[in-house]
């Protein structure tokens, strides 16, 4: 017997009628090459519903994807909203990837139509001239310089709405159909595309407004700095339309002076990015008043307990762990402090936020050692986490699907290594390519990393594997000073032996300026693993 509850979609559309509920006055801020754009949701919502016209008059085909390559801004959200609730599918396009990866990326997913940023065109051109399948491309001017080329297919965004005064007619949507397409970071190989749905978009943010989650509300006023050509800005533009909150979109002006500014120019309530980010905010903390601030998000990798002591000490707010994927919408754990910890001492405590913690609502999580067995629940022992639920991946997108990503009974093999304890609180010990195996026992990258970083001599760290004849693999570490530091390589070592066990002591520690990142921000362990080799290379035999 099935139920006799309404058959009503959840679809993209869903968000922008909320809007029309009660939020249209509520204010969407964009950072500009000159200043400022204020706009409020109702505008945003009204020039949405024009732009699904639009895609009518350059005749968009019906789920044909539709390309992006923007910052975080005013029209970028519009694309978010008009472009699935019209039939189309959004397809984020991440800038600093490598030519040949957008390339690859572009042509796998037979992009129609490209919508870009004016100030991008320079870094962009030549990929997006060398994919056959663009028939359009809609140049947005955001204040860039960038000249614009002569070809008759690039068109006026603002020309185009100018085209469309009235909003396209409605569009049935169900809410199993594609909303939005965005690629891995290829970091383990070739990108491949995540196709999510538009349940999963609305499931999703409800999942971030939930109180033991984001607890995004309508009274919040969010500002993500994770970038909106990433896994959807974490799905923090559909959860503010959701809610009501007013958003502050830091477009091109992503220095920490502005970042920070802005933050406490709107009395910003709730910001999310990943550590560099937050380490490239902490000179600047106490220059401004971040008094508004009640929660600071940080994902993509893991966060290092002293960055989160810093800005705790500096504005009362601890930076929150979280962790997920582009293939799960991303948010699957978001550190959360329960009743069961309110005992522990206020170190402790910021320890617990500073862990993924525990698992979202309707987000299933396994933890399973080399024959597929569950492991013990006890928060020591250590297996391969892996995922499933309504806002995870099935399959992969285009022309390789990656089943060796997923079990035969259907859960996303994540990659990482973790464990969970008896309350359901998840910890990554690392990604299973970066866990060093040395002498038959496991060396913990992240650990190493993060006591590394609490040295207060050290501003980053990275740790990665090198091949030893005699152990099979011993752990280098890459380190950058703190400003007006000087790097002690003794010091640094007995440091670590007080603090892990002696054989977990990288034996190798090099200083650089800057610890290579990819194009998410997160540490490039390849490029590490790569001058490494060529180190070992060079040595004298």
């Amino acid at each position: 017997m099935r139920g006799l509850m309404q058959d009503r979609s959840l679809d993209v559309g869903l968000l922008m009628r909320r809007v029309d509920l009660g939020f249209r006055h509520k204010r969407v801020v964009t950072a500009t090459a000159s200043g400022e754009t204020v706009a409020t949701w109702g505008d945003v919502v009204d020039r949405a519903r024009r732009l699904s016209a639009v895609l009518d008059v350059l005749a968009v085909p019906e789920s044909a994807r539709v390309g992006t390559f923007g910052w975080n801004s005013q029209r970028h959200l519009e694309l978010y909203l008009g472009v699935p609730s019209a039939g189309r599918v959004l397809h984020t396009l991440n800038h600093r990837l490598f030519a040949h990866d957008l390339i690859h990326i572009m042509s796998d997913a037979a992009d129609d139509v490209v919508f870009v940023d004016r100030s991008l065109l320079g870094t962009v051109w030549d990929v997006i001239r060398a994919v056959a399948t663009v028939r359009w491309i809609v140049v947005m001017d955001d204040g860039g310089d960038q000249e614009i080329p002569a070809d008759p297919r690039v068109v006026d965004y603002e020309a185009l709405l100018a085209r469309c005064p009235e909003p396209a007619a409605a569009t049935y949507v169900d809410e199993n159909d594609a909303a939005s397409l965005c690629y891995t970071s290829g970091t383990t190989g070739r990108p491949r595309g995540v196709l999510y749905s538009h349940r999963s978009i609305v499931l999703h943010a409800m999942l971030l407004l939930g109180v033991d989650s984001f607890a995004i509300s309508e009274r919040d006023v969010v500002m993500p700095i994770v970038p909106m050509f990433h896994v959807n800005a974490w799905g923090l533009p559909y959860a503010a339309a959701l809610a009501g909150a007013e958003l502050v979109l830091p477009g091109p002006a992503m220095a920490p002076t502005d970042l920070i500014q802005r933050l406490s120019r709107h009395r910003v309530t709730f910001s999310a990015g990943v550590p560099a980010i937050w380490r490239g905010l902490e000179p600047l903390l106490g220059t401004v008043d971040l008094s508004s601030l009640r929660t600071v998000v940080s994902g993509g990798s893991a966060l290092p307990e002293a960055l989160s002591e810093s800005w705790e000490r500096a504005t009362g707010v601890p930076i929150t762990s979280s962790w997920g994927m582009t293939e799960t919408s991303p948010l699957v754990a978001c550190g959360r402090v329960s009743s069961v910890h309110d005992a522990l001492p206020a170190d402790a405590r910021r320890r617990v936020l500073g862990q993924p913690g525990p698992t979202v609502p309707v987000v299933d999580v396994r933890v399973v050692d080399g024959e597929g067995r569950p492991v013990a629940r006890d928060g020591t022992t250590s297996g391969e986490l892996q995922v499933a639920g309504p806002t995870v991946a099935a399959r992969y997108f285009g022309a390789d699907p990656g089943a060796s990503s997923f079990t035969d009974d259907g859960w996303l093999r994540t990659g990482d290594v973790a464990t969970v304890d008896e309350f359901g609180y998840l910890r990554i010990v690392d990604r299973s390519k970066d866990i060093i195996k040395s002498g038959g026992e496991w060396i913990s990258s992240v650990t190493l990393e993060n006591e590394l970083m609490a040295h207060p001599a050290v501003r980053e760290a990275a740790v990665v594997g090198v091949v030893d004849d005699r152990w099979g693999e011993r752990p280098w570490a890459y380190v950058v000073p703190a400003a007006g530091a000087r790097i002690d390589e003794p010091g640094l070592r007995e440091y670590l032996r007080e603090r892990v066990a002696s054989w977990w002591v990288p034996d190798r520690f090099v200083v650089l300026d800057e610890i290579p990142k990819t194009a998410t921000g997160k540490f490039s362990k390849v490029v590490l693993r790569d001058l490494a080799g060529s180190a070992t290379r060079s040595q004298p035999a």
